[in-house]
């Protein structure tokens, strides 16, 4: 009997790749097959306030080839996020363990769009094996670096 792999999926800028990105990706390949969904330039730009470094297509590209990436797309610049969620049908939705979104919020607009099969976990443990384990420390590195 064929063995059913889980459909995981997370998503993210990816602006600046580091270990914690790589971590999670790892962490989402243990629980099944892993999908990913790249946030656009707009959307990135608006849910962080800040103007993003590398362009989506590029971050797109370098996603896709990551070991133990199943697939990855773009996700929308409209304000239907989770149409994209939608066409992937996952199994379990993992979120990062600093990603802002919040997973009652989450499970509700799963369940307004009838996609109540979902489980939605965050990865409670953060890789902060190096000092410069976030985007943001690596841009306030270079930063400072050339000022």
């Amino acid at each position: 009997m064929k063995k059913i792999v889980k459909k995981v999926l997370i998503a993210g800028t990816f602006d600046l790749l580091h270990p914690g990105h790589l971590y999670l990706i790892q962490e989402a390949a243990k629980m099944g097959d892993v999908y990913v969904i790249v946030s656009t330039d707009k959307n990135a730009e608006k849910f962080k306030n800040y103007q993003i470094i590398v362009p989506e297509d590029q971050r797109l590209e370098v996603i896709k080839n990551i070991k133990n990436v199943k697939e990855a797309r773009l996700g929308r610049s409209d304000n239907d996020t989770l149409k994209t969620v939608g066409e992937i049908n996952p199994d379990i939705i993992l979120l990062g363990p600093d990603q802002k979104y919040d997973l009652e919020i989450l499970k509700r607009e799963l369940i307004e769009k009838g996609l109540t099969h979902i489980t939605v976990k965050r990865l409670d443990t953060y890789y902060d094996k190096y000092k410069l384990h976030s985007s943001s420390l690596i841009k306030k590195k270079i930063v400072e670096q050339f000022k």
